[in-house]
């Protein structure tokens, strides 16, 4: 039994490593990543207490040497999606009825876990499974995953707190109830901490959770509920199969128990999933919570005061870091024509610079994309544009599969505002860029505003203030983290809570209390101290 009010560890986001050459961390991550690479791993699910192994299993390959074998996982089918369901039913009661601060010390651990014991071995898994340079690992597999726990915990208290005013001789007060039933996280390739932050975050607030990975994040996916285990997560709470969507879709979506979605992947997939749901609301026991993250097409627009050095470089990290596979990076830019020989004349030269290859070599700034579907989606774009006479290559435009994925850095030039890459998501390392003359600033941002269907992030560069304040209102509705004078990507839990709009999802801001209110249903209870004992109100005498 709770006899206090806690005082949860403040949060504070995590120190990035550096991994400088010479650095003893540099060492131990190589070491980390090699020792994972030489490994044979095989990834059973978790369902309940059990580590499901079926027999049945598909390999584990990194994106950038897709010869070589990590290990296997074991594939699912119906009767696990099952099994998962009901073993997260069975934890719901004892787990939701836990004392919050043993919940929140759970996941405190799980942070604590990540940012000491299993720092480097997380930090290698994802660039062995997802392709990302050390750098670009660690801000998302070590930092990011464990200020998300930390924040949250730090969030629930807040949601916690929050209470009602009371009258004399009356005590109201709310309780934060987990979801009647379980929640289906869905997660990404992209992210490792979205990968962990899906389940976990429903899991805080006291609900039971079955977590369906992408197939290409299985292997850093395993580690994370290695971690979790380790902190004391409960068998039941948190349940992880490998199946197909459809597969796990006919069962969950039809079940009575279904109390909510929590979804980052493509815009597609969620619009049907929210269909699938609609169509089926009347088989619900309580209306489920649906909550997604989705698409982007992230502009960055420059306006002719801003210094060309500065534009350059918000391109050439936004656009390129993690091979722009980041729903927040920048995929189509507006450049002044007065800035654009400068502007073209950097990102060239910048391109140049990049190295690409495996992320052991630490040198590399560019590594694979994440798989062959996704390889050939792009160079069909990049083909796209080798054949149009509406748009040109300046600098990229090759791509080879013989041993990796590797697509390089390209950039395309436009005259058509409306080109087919300024309007659809790549979600590869493509950037597109329109120039527009000097004098037509107000009219650039109505166009920025009304291509594409996504409002996820954006950025403009002005060293005016009073064009920051137009593009600011005129551009309010087009994304929902919105960059003054930086690149549209890196968002930090506790300082810019993430989420976008009209179809890049439902803007409940991963990395922030409001998304935690999704995942609680509040009871109000009013007691009376000294209950009426006479119906007559005063005014009847």
């Amino acid at each position: 039994m709770s006899n206090g009010i806690f005082n949860v560890p403040v949060a504070q986001n995590e120190p990035i490593y550096d991994y400088a050459p010479g650095s003893p961390e540099r060492e131990a991550l190589l070491a980390s990543y090699k020792d994972q690479y030489y490994s044979t791993v095989d990834v059973p699910m978790y369902i309940g207490a059990e580590e499901v192994r079926t027999g049945k299993t598909a390999a584990l390959r990194p994106p950038h040497d897709h010869q070589h074998i990590l290990g296997h996982y074991h594939i699912g089918d119906h009767t696990h999606v099952k099994a998962a369901v009901d073993a997260a039913l069975d934890a719901r009661e004892a787990w939701g009825d836990m004392p919050w601060e043993h919940r929140a010390a759970i996941f405190l651990k799980a942070a604590e876990l990540i940012s000491t014991k299993y720092r480097y071995k997380i930090n290698a898994a994802t660039m062995l499974a997802q392709g990302k340079n050390c750098y670009q690992a660690e801000i998302d597999a070590v930092c990011e995953f464990a200020d998300f726990l930390r924040y949250n915990v730090e969030y629930l208290t807040q949601i916690y707190s929050d209470q009602p005013e009371s009258s004399p001789g009356i005590w109201n007060r709310l309780e934060y109830r987990p979801l009647e039933g379980f929640v289906f996280a869905v997660t990404p390739f992209n992210f490792t901490a979205i990968a962990g932050n899906l389940p976990a975050a429903p899991a805080l607030m006291g609900n039971t959770v079955v977590w369906k990975p992408a197939d290409t994040q299985i292997f850093s996916a395993n580690v994370v509920m290695e971690i979790f285990r380790e902190a004391g997560l409960p068998a039941g709470v948190i349940n992880l199969i490998y199946v197909d969507g459809p597969v796990a879709g006919d069962y969950i979506f039809n079940h009575r128990d279904f109390a909510g979605l929590h979804f980052t992947g493509s815009t597609g997939v969620f619009q049907h999933l929210w269909k699938t749901i609609g169509t089926n609301i009347h088989k619900y026991r309580a209306y489920p919570r649906i909550v997604g993250e989705t698409g982007g097409k992230d502009f960055v627009i420059a306006h002719p005061s801003t210094p060309a050095g500065q534009v350059v470089t918000a391109l050439s990290r936004g656009a390129f870091e993690f091979q722009g596979q980041k729903c927040s990076a920048a995929s189509r830019a507006y450049v002044p024509q007065s800035m654009w020989p400068a502007v073209k004349a950097g990102l060239i030269s910048d391109l140049s610079q990049f190295k690409m290859g495996s992320p052991e070599d630490m040198g590399n700034f560019i590594n694979a994309v994440i798989d062959e579907k996704s390889f050939d989606k792009i160079a069909g774009y990049i083909d796209f544009v080798k054949g149009s006479n509406e748009a040109e290559i300046i600098s990229g435009g090759n791509y080879d599969k013989t041993s990796g994925y590797f697509i390089e850095p390209t950039v395309v030039v436009t005259s058509n505002p409306k080109f087919r890459t300024m309007v659809e998501e790549i979600f590869g390392p493509v950037l597109t860029i329109f120039v527009y003359e000097d004098d037509k600033w107000t009219e650039t941002l109505k166009l920025v505003d009304e291509t594409s269907d996504y409002a996820l992030t954006g950025a403009i560069f002005s060293a005016d203030r009073y064009a920051a304040i137009e593009a600011t209102k005129a551009l309010q509705n087009a994304a929902g983290n919105f960059y003054i004078n930086d690149k549209p990507t890196g968002a930090v839990v506790g300082q810019q809570p993430f989420g976008g709009s009209r179809g890049s999802g439902t803007n409940d801001k991963a990395g922030s209390y409001m998304n935690l209110l999704r995942w609680v249903n509040a009871r109000t209870i009013k007691e009376c101290l000294v209950p009426a004992t006479d119906f007559h109100y005063p005014f009847l005498g």
